[in-house]
């Protein structure tokens, strides 16, 4: 069994590496997978958590 663990964000590039880190400490040693979708953030977190995280599945939202 996996878990997966779906992170909807917006413009929360701190928060959301804290979660990040968060996760990926209580999930060592289990079979998952997290993916994160940004709502179109304008703080830069996608392109800062690409190069941090990439284990992680991320999706950024078309521009409206």
């Amino acid at each position: 069994m996996k878990i997966t663990v779906i992170i909807v964000s917006y413009n929360v590039k701190y928060y959301l590496e804290q979660c990040l880190i968060s996760l990926k400490k209580a999930l060592h040693g289990i079979d998952s997978e997290v993916f994160v979708v940004d709502n179109h953030s304008r703080d830069g977190s996608m392109a800062y958590l690409r190069k941090r995280f990439n284990s992680c599945l991320l999706y950024t939202s078309p521009s409206p």
